[in-house]
């Protein structure tokens, strides 16, 4: 992989993981709705005009739009106003891959392999580690909406796969059309038009900043240079550098929050990751064994 294409990748998942960081600000200002509405909304347009419809149908992009619009960022920014860090909220909302993979066995027969199982047990392990030592900086109700997110996000992808191949920046702006109406309305019915008009009044510089953020870097721009790596590189050396999401994640959070890192908290993440890793690298090393 040319030095540039490497560089442009961790670029990418630099800003996935310190989002967080950005969520937690803009969430300062504005209601966890209210900024999942400006988000996908930015996101949508102008986009559209650039970008062509997918060649799928609107009930699978109406599927997508709900499941990971609404219920992955609904859940995940109403936990990281006052229930969970963004460091941690950044390590549990990767379980999605094991929920993923328990979905596909369930709904599409897929088979499992042992490494795949050991990967989900330490995984497991690791979001014991976190449920014992709910301290302030997560509390069981947070734990209960980021993992209530992930499996949300799960969904979102069993469906992204039944749409096929497609241009991905393109199915996420186009989904995202399906996810502002019932936003708009949960905002409205969760906060009141009144919390919602005075929370854009109130919003500075910094917190549109942090809106645009969430649309165009880490959705237009980091979607985008996702799919355009995956298009001219194997997926086995692009999807592993995700894997540094919870780093950038729960580093920024230390770095720029002062996020506390105690033994219990960098002992979840090792365990959480190491599942993450197993499963991602498990069933490639065994079909080389054999």
């Amino acid at each position: 992989m040319p030095l540039r294409h490497l560089l442009l990748a961790l670029a990418v998942v630099a800003i996935w993981g310190s989002n967080f960081v950005v969520i937690k600000y803009a969430l300062d200002t504005l209601p966890p709705m209210l900024l999942a509405v400006l988000r996908f909304a930015i996101a949508f347009v102008p986009a559209c005009f650039f970008l062509a419809r997918p060649a799928v149908g609107w009930r699978n992009l109406a599927g997508y739009g709900l499941f990971v619009a609404v219920g992955q960022f609904g859940l995940l920014y109403l936990a990281m106003r006052s229930e969970i860090s963004p460091g941690l909220a950044s390590l549990v909302i990767q379980t999605q891959v094991f929920f993923t993979l328990l979905l596909a066995v369930r709904l599409a027969g897929e088979r499992v392999l042992a490494a795949q199982w050991l990967g989900l047990a330490l995984a497991v392990c690791g979001i014991a580690v976190i449920v014992l030592h709910t301290d302030g900086t997560t509390t069981p109700l947070g734990l209960a909406m980021v993992l209530a997110a992930a499996f949300s996000w799960a969904c979102g992808n069993i469906v992204g796969k039944r749409a096929g191949r497609v241009n991905m920046l393109a199915y996420v702006v186009w989904s995202s059309a399906f996810a502002v109406p019932p936003l708009l309305v949960l905002a409205l019915l969760v906060d009141g038009p009144e919390r919602v008009t005075t929370a854009l009044v109130a919003a500075d510089a910094g917190t549109w900043v942090a809106v645009l953020w969430q649309s165009f870097a880490n959705t237009l721009f980091g979607y985008g240079c996702w799919s355009w790596l995956l298009a001219r590189h194997p997926a086995a050396r692009i999807v592993p550098m995700a894997l540094l999401v919870p780093i950038f994640g729960m580093g920024a959070s230390a770095l720029l929050l002062a996020e506390a890192l105690p033994g219990w908290k960098l002992a979840a993440a090792a365990l959480v990751m190491a599942g993450l890793a197993i499963n991602l690298f498990g069933p490639q090393l065994l079909r080389r064994s054999r």
